[in-house]
């Protein structure tokens, strides 16, 4: 088939997050497929952008691992205000008028709209309608709901209710509704979604990333474990972005409260609380914290198996009622990690493994007491929980099965039908 992937942030393990549409990209080229990858040339959560020749239109192609990246060149933003808005409208207005040479390059038999924003809905639909294709709507986070729940923001802000006009559309339009959160029936169901269009495919690991030697970690990183080790501390690891949604402050919060225990924290990554939160390790003098500029992700195995207990967290907020699924707790399970996990969600991967301990969210008292228990543990009982993780990933969130589930929803490639203008 040929597959055309809308997704505005996409990445690759080069350029980083995000990752799901490469990796199901990459499976679906593997098996045979064709796809087109649509992405914009500026996103805040990628580790670097790609280089896009100067005064460059249109799509600018490029081949990853045989998936063609036709990219967008968009105005940069930071944080998630009017510039990021501006960036949103720049893509998909841009792919909008590139419709006949999208098709031209390559006729999409399956047409996926992924951007997390539901507005590129609009941009799938009309490719989908040109060619006959089946659409796709793929959804990251329920928005408007995250940004309601998340970010405080109004039911009447306009740039809520056009979300929500898209929102709506997308689950009266689509063919196939793609969620990776697991609890969403009740809630898409009383949005107008017919059932029998939605299907659950989760976030996975890919085998290759975990076969062989990883490369070694970077010195700064690799500096910072071992002078924790050498003064006998039990290494508590976080690798992934820091925004406000991770729950870093009550990682902090919780570490004021171990100050004077043998635990030491290693914190890797990037992001918009990036900056604050080395202010705080720096201003409460919490020594016992590193806070590193982030890896590459070929040093994630390498540093997650340096560490003793990796920490997740999350926000107290109704949003995660829905179900979570993030894609660095898959990383944490496939490299045998026991897993401090803080959240209160519709479903708790580290508890359906057996591969640590769940505590309250938004909670530093519950998480300094979380992590004295694993640290507490025999190593031979951290390493069978670890084993418990790893088993879990492997039977159900390897991404050749998931890649495999997300075009078995989509049924048979569609016959082509007469260009219907819009």
């Amino acid at each position: 088939m040929n597959i055309l992937y809308l997704n505005h942030y996409a990445g690759s393990p080069t350029l980083g997050m995000e990752y799901r549409p490469y990796y199901l990209a990459r499976e679906w080229v593997r098996a045979g497929h064709r796809v087109q990858m649509i992405a914009s040339a500026h996103s805040h959560v990628r580790a670097r952008q790609p280089e896009l020749p100067a005064g460059a239109t249109g799509p600018c192609w490029q081949a990853i691992d045989g998936i063609d990246y036709g990219w967008f060149a968009t105005p940069p933003y930071e944080g998630n205000g009017l510039g990021r808005v501006k960036n949103i409208w720049s893509f998909l207005s841009q792919v909008w008028r590139a419709t006949d040479t999208l098709i031209a390059h390559r006729r999409p038999d399956v047409v996926i709209a992924s951007s997390t924003y539901p507005m590129d809905i609009w941009v799938a639909r009309r490719l989908a309608r040109r060619t006959g294709a089946t659409l796709v709507f793929e959804v990251h986070d329920l928005w408007p709901l995250s940004p309601i729940e998340l970010s405080g923001m109004s039911r009447r802000h306009p740039f809520i209710q056009l979300v929500q006009k898209a929102e709506d559309d997308a689950y009266r339009d689509a063919d196939v509704v793609i969620s990776m959160l697991p609890k969403v029936h009740d809630y898409m169901a009383s949005r107008g979604l017919d059932l029998k269009k939605l299907h659950i495919v989760p976030n996975g690991i890919t085998l290759d990333e975990w076969s062989g030697e990883p490369p070694p970690l970077r010195e700064d990183v690799a500096q910072a474990v071992a002078t924790a080790r050498a003064r006998g501390a039990t290494v508590v690891g976080y690798a992934g972005s820091m925004g406000r949604p991770n729950a870093l402050d009550t990682l902090l919060d919780a570490a004021r409260l171990l100050r004077d225990e043998p635990l030491a924290i290693v914190m890797v990554g990037s992001g918009h609380e990036r900056d604050r939160l080395a202010q705080r390790i720096t201003t409460e003098g919490l020594a016992h914290v590193q806070l590193l500029p982030p890896i590459p992700k070929a040093q994630i195995p390498s540093f997650l198996a340096a560490v003793d207990i990796a920490y997740i967290g999350w926000q107290r907020v109704p949003i995660y009622r829905f179900g979570i699924a993030p894609n660095k707790l898959m990383d944490y399970l496939m490299a045998r990690c026991v897993v401090l996990h803080s959240v209160e969600a519709g479903n708790d991967p580290v508890a359906e493994a057996g591969c640590g301990l769940t505590v309250p969210p938004e909670s530093p008292e519950a998480v300094a007491a979380g992590l004295r228990q694993l640290a507490a543990l025999p190593p031979g009982t951290r390493r069978e929980m670890g084993e418990r993780g790893r088993a879990f990933v492997l039977a159900r969130h390897t991404y050749p099965v998931l890649a495999q589930r997300f075009l078995d929803a989509c049924g048979p490639a569609p016959a082509l039908a007469a260009p219907a203008r819009m």
